[in-house]
């Protein structure tokens, strides 16, 4: 049986414990973080890359996390926005505009031997490629994790009203996407 997020933290916070309690936090939330980076990067090794960049920094500010939101709303929030600083650097970096960035995107997962989609899930994640990166995380969040816009306001900081348009507007432009108009 799988510990609660709170017996968790209780182990991480006494020093005989903490490295036990930290492998378990990652075993119980490494997938799903995984597949949150994933469908922002696309990506197989920079979501690898990016998961590794997440627990690194909840390990160093576990100790600090003050409870206010629960566990996996702050590890969702620390994914999300690693996520899109990764996707806004290598913009910058290479000096490119999003469209380009989506191209590549897109063409990498094309080429990925770690995509296990069929055809319609290949243009579904295309459709979401071509969505700006914030829309993007509200769309994921919401479909393929169910997130309730409420905890999702805690993750983005944003109202949910904003967040119920933001998801509203990303379904309109997946379907137009799809539809071909």
């Amino acid at each position: 049986m799988a510990l609660t997020d709170d017996a968790i933290l209780a182990m991480f916070r006494e020093p005989t414990s903490r490295n036990k309690a930290f492998d378990l936090l990652v075993k119980k939330y490494q997938e799903q973080l995984y597949w949150v980076i994933r469908r922002l990067v696309i990506d197989h090794e920079d979501t690898n890359d990016l998961i590794q960049n997440v627990f690194i920094k909840v390990w160093n500010n576990l100790g600090n996390f003050r409870e206010d939101s629960k566990l996996f709303t702050w590890l969702y929030r620390i994914a999300v926005n690693e996520s899109l600083g990764f996707l806004s650097s290598k913009r910058m970096k290479l000096f490119i505009p999003l469209v380009d960035v989506e191209k590549q995107l897109s063409q990498s997962l094309t080429d990925d031997n770690f995509f296990e989609g069929n055809e319609i899930q290949l243009k579904l994640q295309k459709a979401l490629l071509t969505l700006p990166e914030k829309q993007r995380a509200v769309f994921n969040l919401r479909y393929y994790d169910e997130m309730p816009y409420e905890q999702m306001s805690e993750v983005f900081g944003t109202s949910v009203g904003a967040l119920k348009a933001s998801y509203h507007l990303a379904m309109k432009k997946v379907e137009k996407y799809l539809l071909g108009n």
